[in-house]
């Protein structure tokens, strides 16, 4: 197990399982510009870092993310009468975490504004039955972001997530899961981090190349109107695979009736 320090997220590695866990509880992991540089500064990290195969992003505390720091953020913006862009890092959250190894997102409290959308393009939702679920932008008198009008109504359908990014309404974990915003449900709290990191080593068990192209392909394909384009981007894909080492492994450790090793093929 590793750690690395930062001020505003804890990190641990184990098992190929890189956990990344917001860490200002007593502000419900409120979200800060330091604290989205940290976590953009960490998943920089485990991508580079051989020994990192998935990533868990979950909160400290109950809560997950409240959101951002009205009285750090949105209060110093209108006093100051800017738009909010001093000071605030160039980065494209979405576009890292499209192009990241997996992140699985363990909710474990409550989720709002970008506590939700930060999430949304994640490649699985997971939550405790103490989630919940708030796109409240509209009651702030500003509207949603980090592509969440696209992310929220490829999860939830066009009318649910019309509905709450219109109304602002808040969702508990049941709710959420029946329109499809959560993929799983754990029954019980303290069995959210461990479910997640088990699903994480499953994941990871898989060779990473053909990881990354998965991801690539539905980040390129999900709203592709072009049926023939998406084939095309899957052959091509499937082209470099049959000639990765990944593939050639998993081939002789089928037929020798080993575990295949994907480590440090080059």
């Amino acid at each position: 197990m590793s750690t690395s320090h930062y001020d505003t997220i804890l990190t641990s590695l184990r098992d190929g399982v890189m956990t990344i866990t917001m860490n200002r509880p007593e502000r419900l992991n409120a979200w800060t510009y330091q604290m989205g540089a940290e976590l953009q500064r960490a998943i920089e990290r485990g991508n580079d870092d051989a020994n990192v195969d998935v990533f868990v992003l979950t909160g400290a505390g109950r809560g997950f993310c409240a959101g951002a720091d009205i009285k750090d953020l949105f209060k110093n913006q209108a006093d100051a009468g800017d738009d909010g862009s001093n000071e605030r890092p160039a980065r494209d959250w979405v576009g890292l975490v499209r192009e990241a190894k997996p992140i699985i997102a363990a909710v474990n409290g409550a989720a709002v504004g970008v506590g939700l959308t930060q999430i949304l393009p994640c490649d699985y939702i997971m939550a405790s039955p103490d989630a919940k679920f708030s796109a409240r932008f509209v009651k702030m008198g500003v509207v949603p972001e980090l592509a969440s009008s696209y992310y929220l109504v490829a999860r939830a359908g066009f009318g649910l997530a019309n509905r709450m990014m219109l109304t602002g309404e808040t969702l508990d974990a049941a709710e959420a899961q029946r329109i499809g915003l959560v993929d799983e449900l754990v029954a019980e709290a303290d069995g959210l981090l461990p479910r997640a990191i088990e699903l994480a080593k499953q994941i990871g068990e898989n060779p990473p190349g053909a990881l990354g192209s998965v991801k690539a392909l539905v980040t390129a394909n999900m709203a592709e109107p072009d049926v023939k384009e998406v084939q095309r981007r899957e052959m091509a894909a499937l082209a470099e695979a049959y000639k990765s080492p990944e593939h050639h492994e998993a081939i002789a450790a089928f037929i020798e009736k080993r575990p295949p090793n994907f480590k440090n093929l080059g």
